[in-house]
Parts: structure tokens; C-alpha cells; sequence
């Protein structure tokens, strides 16, 4: 029994970012400009992203407490990337010469959205159906799963906690995801609505009253991306005059990465600070127990599905 972890993917040093750009762009190298803003982004952070590290860490850890909980079944978890090594394809082929009976593959990413969640699926049935894997089945979408929405609703709780004891009384929750283009929209794409029922679910377990959306890290292209944007609601709630305090609960991410740690604590942040509101977000998941747990509910629950 084989499970596959999808993830984004990022450049392991700082040499590896122009084809990593490259890559993303389908091909098309970044222009100078581009490439140079990026690599900035990534010094700030200090030079790589972490994310390769924890969905590697996040990998193992649910392949012990698999095979814990499932000792009748011989699990084995593999990570794929979509925009860099291990590349989807790469995993795919491990899991084939391993002799996998059956992939269970799970996007670490909880809304689908035909450019995100769709891209990686894609690949992994058509890398399936080349080495002859013929039992694949794929977990499209996870956003309301009900130990995410606990998960995501106590980490709020924390962050709201700690927000007011520093000063912050009058605070806004944003529940934020990675903009898409809004082509998508005409397309009647779920990825909008699902992003509202998580944040449904958890302002109603975590009893918020002053909560909304927003999207971040929307890409340098010409055509427009979903909005509004986190740091335009940032400054229309300083302009206000309302609100003391911003609480970010980045819900369509479950791991540090330059999305969260440049787009939220460092640009947003600032944007924050300089409109003079106290700001915060909520951790990430990463590879914590709880959000092991999570994956491997959404895991056991295919595994009966498909099995019993």
C-alpha cells in the first residue's frame, strides 16, 4: 500500500532558483528582474525555503503512524514535487519499482482548484498509467476534514489569545489561500467556495465574530488574480479605524515556505506595522502530530473505501 504526497516543490540552494523559475514558468526562463526579486525573497528568509525538509519529515512521520495503526498493511510513503526534485514522475517511478499494489495520493493542499490540485493529479495518473499502475486512487479535496477544522480553529484561539494579552483587543481573522488567476471563475472552479467553507467551519468552532478572506502571493503575470489581496485589506482596516489588531490564519497552506514566510511575516508584516495594527499569524502545520493525525484520517478513510 503505497501512499504519495504532493507537494509544491522549492529550490534546494540558491543556485537551483532559476530553474526552479524556469520551471514554474513551463519553460520560459525568468527575465533578470524577476529572477533577482526572487532570489532576494529567498536570502530573507535565509537562503532556502524549508519546505522540502518538512514534507520530507512530514512523509516519515505519517509512514510510522501508518504503520502503527494499520499493522495488517505494509505502508510506504513517497514524496513528489510538482516544480522540483523529487519530481512527481521520479516518485511515481520508485513506488512502481517498488511493486506498489495500490497509491493512495493526497495534495498537501486541502482546496482544489483545476490549476493546482487538478496539475498534480494529472501527472501522477499519467506517470501511473506509463508504469503500468493501474490502481491509483486520489484524494482531491480535504478542506473540511474534520481534525483540519480543529486544528486550524485552536491555533486561531492561540493567536487570538496571545494578540489581546499584547494589547490587541479589536482584532480581524483573515483566512488566506494562494490567489489563482480568475480565469478559473468562469469556470464555475471550486477553489473560492471551498476556501469559505473552511473558513466557515472554523469561525464557527473557534466562535469568531470579526473574521473575512482574502488571497496572497498572487504571480507576476498580466492577467488579473483573484482578490482582494491581504495587504489592501490590511490597509483598508488600518484606515478604518476599527481594528488594533490582524490575525492571518493562512488555510490553504500547511507548511512554512516563502509564501508564508516572506509574503506573510516579512512583506505583510510590514504592511501591518506600518499602518500601525498588531500582527500575527497562526503556525503552520508542518509536521506536527496533529496534522499527522489529519493526514492519516484522510489516508485510513480512502484505504477503507478502496479496500473494504
Amino acid at each position: 500500500m503505497a501512499v504519495l504526497l504532493l507537494a509544491y516543490g522549492t529550490p534546494a540552494s540558491v543556485d537551483q532558483i532559476e530553474p526552479y523559475y524556469t520551471h514554474i514558468r513551463r519553460g520560459r526562463p525568468p527575465t533578470p528582474e524577476l529572477l533577482g526579486e526572487l532570489t532576494e525573497r529567498y536570502r530573507a528568509i535565509g537562503g532556502t525555503s524549508p519546505l522540502l525538509e518538512i514534507a520530507r519529515l512530514q512523509a516519515a512521520r505519517l509512514q510510522a503512524l501508518l504503520g502503527r495503526r494499520e499493522p495488517d498493511l505494509e505502508f510506504h510513503v513517497a514524496l513528489g514535487m510538482k516544480h522540483a526534485s523529487p519530481f512527481i514522475e521520479d516518485a511515481v517511478a520508485g513506488l512502481a519499482q517498488l511493486g506498489a499494489d495500490q497509491v493512495i495520493a493526497v495534495v498537501l493542499a486541502p482546496h482544489y482548484s483545476s490549476l493546482s490540485v487538478g496539475e498534480y493529479l494529472a501527472r501522477v495518473r499519467a506517470a501511473a498509467a506509463e508504469h503500468g499502475l493501474a490502481d491509483v486512487s486520489v484524494v482531491e479535496e480535504w478542506h473540511l476534514q474534520p481534525g483540519y477544522v480543529a486544528l486550524l480553529a485552536a491555533r486561531v484561539r492561540d493567536s487570538l489569545a496571545r494578540l489581546r494579552a499584547g494589547g490587541a483587543q479589536r482584532v480581524r481573522v483573515l483566512f488566506t489561500a494562494h490567489s489563482l488567476p480568475t480565469r478559473i471563475l468562469e469556470a464555475g472552479d471550486p477553489y473560492p467556495d471551498q476556501l469559505e467553507q473552511t473558513a466557515l467551519a472554523v469561525a464557527a468552532r473557534a466562535e469568531l465574530g470579526d473574521w473575512s478572506i482574502a488571497w496572497q502571493s498572487a504571480g507576476r503575470t498580466a492577467e488579473p488574480w483573484i482578490g482582494p489581496d491581504v495587504r489592501d485589506v490590511v490597509r483598508e482596516l488600518a484606515a478604518g479605524g476599527s481594528h488594533d489588531g490582524l490575525l492571518v490564519c493562512p488555510a490553504g497552506f500547511v507548511s512554512d515556505h516563502l509564501e508564508i514566510l516572506y509574503d506573510l511575516d516579512i512583506e505583510c508584516r510590514a504592511v501591518a506595522q506600518d499602518s500601525g495594527l498588531r500582527f500575527a499569524r497562526t503556525a503552520s502545520p508542518n509536521a506536527d502530530p496533529e496534522f499527522i493525525e489529519v493526514l492519516a484520517q484522510i489516508v485510513g478513510h480512502r484505504v477503507r473505501a478502496t479496500v473494504g
